[in-house]
């Protein structure tokens, strides 16, 4: 009798019969941007970090790693918009608050729920730009979420605010205007446009207690940021293994050595920088933070030169807004700065920058 396949055969079933031939119309239009999400949720996809309590299938980090991997291979928009409610998942999951909980995560894996997150401005440094008052039965919302991405996908939001005594908030919030809330217009991007990202105001909006998910101490999201260093570099990599994929299908087509050589080389570099982001991962302690730069800085430029020799070997083809060269070389863009930090943005540089012979 056949074996069930894992989450992780299904997933990589689903990219590459559903998202791999949509990719350059999910870049470019929000509505094939929602079908496939939809279809992500009619297969259980979304929610793959989520506790076993509560439904699983509670994907071990490597796994989850490779999952986001893959998907920034095939879509990069799609991979973009739908990890937003992925940590939304794996956040709620952390909370203590056993109501919300059970509110939202038995839903989150079909699109029942879908929920978005927006916290990027917790890095900004002086006075917090988004504040959370204490007030009766809840917290009051007021300030600015610069960047949320997913408007008209996800009706609500994990939102990061600041408390008074410097503690960080993280509230489920709506993402529609109403009272107290007014969401911008869709930013018009170079990249990943049809992922609908937004700004959003809030003033005095009130949420409840039951709508709390967790405090966070002072300093949490740099803490946060140095843990987590190398594995935003897993959307590098998967952006990489994409413009390969490009490089590939150059050479098949025009069989010439310099194609073969390239791809080898590249593909043999990245290789390792898969197997070193995987071990960065791992370490622990702020000793190990050149490390985990370094590996984020290699997968940033791996990224750009991946998707840059998939633009040489398209050719004037590569110059379409619908070749996936292009949209290939543009996401690389966006992940060159997601979740950046100083000192990644100063090892990207480095990198960038270093002598050669």
């Amino acid at each position: 009798m056949p074996t069930a396949a894992s989450p992780l055969d299904q997933a990589i079933e689903f990219l590459d019969t559903v998202v791999k031939p949509r990719a350059q119309e999910i870049d470019q239009d929000p509505d094939a941007l929602r079908e496939v999400l939809e279809e992500m949720g009619r297969r259980g996809l979304m929610a793959l970090k989520r506790p076993a309590p509560y439904g699983g299938p509670e994907l071990d980090e490597p796994t989850f790693r490779r999952f986001q991997e893959e998907m920034s291979r095939r879509s990069g928009t799609l991979a973009f918009c739908q990890t937003q409610h992925q940590s939304a998942v794996a956040m709620l999951a952390k909370s203590s608050n056993e109501e919300l909980k059970s509110a939202y995560l038995p839903y989150m894996a079909d699109g029942t729920k879908m929920v978005g997150i927006g916290f990027s401005q917790l890095r900004r440094p002086g006075p917090p730009i988004m504040r959370a008052e204490p007030a009766p039965g809840g917290y009051s919302l007021t300030g600015s979420v610069p960047w949320v991405t997913g408007w008209s996908f996800y009706p609500e939001f994990l939102v990061g605010a600041g408390l008074p005594d410097g503690r960080a908030l993280f509230a489920v919030a709506p993402l529609t205007d109403q009272p107290g809330v007014k969401v911008s217009p869709p930013m018009t991007l170079a990249a990943m446009e049809a992922a609908m990202t937004v700004s959003v105001e809030f003033d005095g909006y009130f949420v409840p207690n039951s709508l709390a998910a967790f405090t966070r101490e002072a300093g949490w999201i740099a803490n946060s940021d140095m843990i987590n260093i190398a594995l935003q570099g897993h959307f590098a990599i998967g952006c990489a293994l994409g413009g390969l994929d490009v490089l590939q299908a150059a050479y098949e087509r025009r069989q010439e050595p310099f194609l073969q050589e390239t791809l080898a080389a590249l593909k043999a570099e990245l290789e390792c920088c898969r197997q070193e982001t995987a071990e960065a991962a791992k370490l622990a302690g702020e000793e190990t933070t050149d490390e985990r730069l370094r590996v984020r800085a290699w997968a940033v430029d791996l990224a750009f030169r991946c998707t840059q020799a998939a633009i040489v070997s398209s050719s004037g083809a590569s110059n379409s807004l619908r070749h996936p060269a292009q949209r290939l070389y543009r996401e690389a863009l966006v992940y060159s700065v997601s979740a950046q930090t100083t000192p990644i943005m100063q090892a990207t540089l480095a990198r960038l920058t270093r002598a050669t012979s």
